[in-house]
């Protein structure tokens, strides 16, 4: 068991990691759990701590793109041209590895999934490193992402030695994660960047390829982001009256729906999408916390950040199946 600091000391992380612990880092997407991707003892140590699958991979975190050359085998086209247009970013390239990744990191796939987290604070930490971090998100497997450092200890309390506090993630939904065939991207995990930005960044077709159970990526499992409270996902009017006399809670866009339900979480009076993805996990977090009967989740318009958001919202409600 370890006493779990938040802080940030970029300094006593880099000491931790150097060592073979795990600290848990800020990105503009979720928190990740990272251990030195290229010792398998320490990768080991982040599916041990998070109780993960050793058939889902992980991705390697990166300082810049010079380095995907040591970690990757060749870097396609269409690959630097997403590079260029989107990072640092919320975005996942899924590449032929170099021998140096252990087997380990990518589940035995003959690819590694990379990619450079903006954040200053963890690429600064990444500059001071020698290798590349591992990281998936820092929670127990299968629960909701975590989007700020005290989600991560409410998760890991006691399994981690250290912290770095980033502040609230800013996206909050997982990076997008693609692969290249020729002039064909497929997109593996829906987040960040949409297939229109991908289009519009290459000229490429692309292609959803969204959930496996044996995944070559992470994010791919359908079920996960999983809260201990059952979820459903559709029309909240039908919904409501279904489960009458329960008590409820409900995610909605820009709706309140407080006069009918126990607790409801709109996630963007506004109706911005993009803040609507940045709340969504720390509402199915509060809403899991408020001792309700089920979560009632709303559909979101089905194009950008809103086909990420539903993404996970069905991958939760499967979850609950």
């Amino acid at each position: 068991m370890f006493t779990t600091d938040i802080g940030t000391d970029t300094a006593r992380a880099k000491h931790y990691l150097e060592h073979g612990e795990l600290v848990a880092i800020p990105t503009e997407t979720v928190y990740g759990l990272a251990a030195n991707g290229l010792d398998a003892s320490a990768v080991a140590s982040i599916y041990r701590v998070k109780n993960r699958p050793q058939f889902n991979p992980l991705i390697l975190h990166v300082a810049n793109e010079v380095q995907f050359s040591k970690w990757a085998k060749q870097i396609p086209s269409h690959c630097r041209s997403l590079i260029k247009a989107f990072t640092p970013g919320p975005i996942t390239f899924l590449l032929d590895k170099s021998e140096q990744v252990p087997d380990l990191v990518t589940a035995g796939s003959k690819r590694v999934a990379l990619r450079i987290p903006d954040h200053a604070l963890t690429l600064g930490l990444l500059a001071q490193l020698e290798f590349p971090l591992a990281a998936p998100s820092a929670n127990p497997s299968g629960y909701v992402s975590p989007v700020t450092a005290l989600h991560v200890k409410e998760g890991l309390d006691g399994k981690i030695p250290y912290i770095l506090d980033g502040g609230t993630c800013k996206v909050g939904l997982e990076s997008t994660i693609v692969s290249f065939d020729n002039n064909l991207i497929r997109i593996h995990r829906l987040g960040g960047i949409s297939e229109k930005d991908i289009q519009h960044a290459t000229g490429a077709n692309t292609e959803l390829s969204l959930a496996h159970d044996q995944p070559e990526s992470p994010g791919q499992l359908k079920s996960h982001y999983a809260t201990s409270t059952p979820l459903l996902v559709g029309d909240i009017s039908q919904m409501l009256t279904q489960h009458h006399g329960k008590r409820i809670g409900v995610i909605s866009f820009y709706r309140d729906y407080n006069q009918v339900s126990t607790v409801n979480y709109v996630l963007s009076p506004q109706g911005d999408v993009t803040e609507a993805a940045s709340s969504l996990f720390s509402a199915m977090r509060e809403l899991d916390r408020s001792q309700l009967d089920i979560i009632l989740a709303e559909s979101f318009p089905d194009e950008g950040l809103g086909k990420a958001i539903n993404d996970r919202l069905n991958r939760a409600a499967f979850s609950a199946q």
